[in-house]
């Protein structure tokens, strides 16, 4: 578990990918069936305001730039994120 933390800990932090030098905030992160554990890194928007699109990158390639997340992250250890209960299929309260 020690491991797993340590990568979903990742989420809100600004990073730089070590061989392109594209940065931006780890928006989400993935392991796979294989081993490979990835985040997307999304950029940030232009300043004609447009929003570039994020890339996913092996999470190795990444450094830290800042250890504030840029948001507050869910809980998902308990309550409504963590029992699947909250969501994209809720829908908002009117």
């Amino acid at each position: 578990m020690k491991g797993l933390k340590k990568h979903v800990a990742l989420l809100g932090l600004k990073v730089r990918d070590k061989v392109t030098g594209f940065e931006g905030v780890v928006s989400s992160v993935s392991f796979d069936l294989y081993g490979c554990v990835q985040a997307v890194v999304a950029p940030p928007v232009k300043e004609d305001g447009t929003l570039p699109q994020g890339s996913w990158f092996d999470i190795a390639r990444l450094k830290v730039l800042d250890l504030t997340p840029v948001v507050q992250l869910p809980d998902f250890n308990s309550g409504y994120v963590a029992e699947g209960l909250k969501g994209p299929a809720e829908k908002p309260a009117r």
